[in-house]
């Protein structure tokens, strides 16, 4: 049963649907010998006969009848494989993506919404998270492709800076600009989130020391307690500036070279695009460049 792989199920449909060994032979462009070697190997295998072997040819035993819906389903399903894998082919087939939450919220709606109606045959599916969460999941496989922020310098991924965000510090609307040292409350997503680690640069850059950290699992909900007065964060401007919570919190400018975090589109080195894949990397980078 070990041995029973996509070529010997090959053979035995190609029997099946000819009735001849030498017509399945012909149909495969090989020796009628070699046809015959793998039928009785696979036969073996399987504790069963598949064939009626008579003058007129090859007819399809009890056995062979059960087999043949398999033998056809996973002939099928190899041929899609390999249409999705080909680059040169039309896009079909799932496509796995991840996104840092800002970056899904703001810059991709309009660019999977118009994927999906190019390439609708393309079953899309989009994980969101922090960043760092994204890394690995492209690195263990679970994602061929993921937007994160910052720079990803790893000998198995390929990165492309596909936007760059201005990053800004946010407090509540009563709140003074934070230029003083003082002690102060922040919140931010969880670990793995690039905008966190770069806030983390700037407190210690400027030698301030919170008075607490704060870590919450949502960004509405980060802003929605900034705005609250409960702490300060800091986030893309384009995130911050949507309403409701450009009327609840105060924008502050950040200094160089804290205010800017580059969004990148990262893949496995050692994985080649699929269709689906390609034709979203094209996409992407025709779509996000007129945003840049």
């Amino acid at each position: 049963m070990d041995d029973m792989d996509s070529n010997a199920l090959k053979i035995f449909l190609a029997v099946a649907e000819e009735g001849s060994v030498s017509r399945a032979a012909e149909r495969l462009h090989c020796v009628q010998s070699n046809v015959t070697t793998r039928i009785r190997k696979l036969e073996a295998d399987l504790g069963a006969e598949l064939f009626h072997r008579t003058r007129k040819g090859m007819g399809l035993s009890a056995a062979g009848h059960l087999l043949l819906p398999y033998a056809r389903s996973v002939t099928h399903l190899l041929h899609e494989a390999r249409a999705a894998l080909d680059p040169s082919s039309a896009p079909c087939g799932p496509l796995r993506l991840g996104a840092m939450d800002t970056a899904a919220v703001v810059h991709l709606p309009a660019l999977l919404a118009g994927y999906h109606r190019e390439y609708p045959d393309v079953d899309l599916q989009l994980s969101t998270g922090a960043s760092g969460e994204m890394v690995q999941r492209v690195l263990d496989y679970s994602l061929e492709g993921a937007f994160v922020g910052g720079r990803v310098e790893h000998p198995d991924i390929v990165a492309e800076e596909v936007l760059c965000e201005e990053l800004v510090m946010v407090t509540s609307s009563t709140e003074p600009v934070v230029d003083e040292e003082s002690v102060l409350s922040v919140l931010v997503y969880r670990r793995g989130c690039s905008c966190r680690r770069k806030l983390e640069e700037w407190l210690k850059h400027t030698r301030r020391t919170p008075s607490r950290v704060v870590e919450m699992g949502a960004l509405d909900a980060i802003l929605g307690c900034v705005g609250a007065g409960m702490g300060i964060t800091m986030l893309p401007r384009s995130f911050v500036t949507r309403e409701p919570f450009r009327s609840l919190v105060h924008i502050h400018a950040v200094a160089p070279p804290f205010d800017r975090l580059p969004i990148q589109l990262i893949r496995r080195r050692d994985v080649q695009p699929s269709s689906a894949m390609h034709s979203f990397l094209g996409m992407a980078r025709e779509t996000l460049a007129a945003k840049s």
